[in-house]
């Protein structure tokens, strides 16, 4: 088992979205202000745990 680094396995889920049906948004930058993270992610922290 290979644990990807965060911008990697969200970079990997959002390729698998168009197959599922699925759109992705983008945040906007206020958006990425009011929740103290970047544009382009990633959006949780390395720690972060699923």
């Amino acid at each position: 088992v290979y644990v990807l680094p965060k911008h990697l396995d969200e970079k990997v889920a959002a390729l698998h979205l168009p197959k599922l049906g699925a759109k992705l948004t983008v945040l906007t930058a206020d958006q990425a202000a009011y929740i103290n993270v970047p544009v382009g992610g990633p959006y949780k922290p390395a720690q972060y745990r699923y």
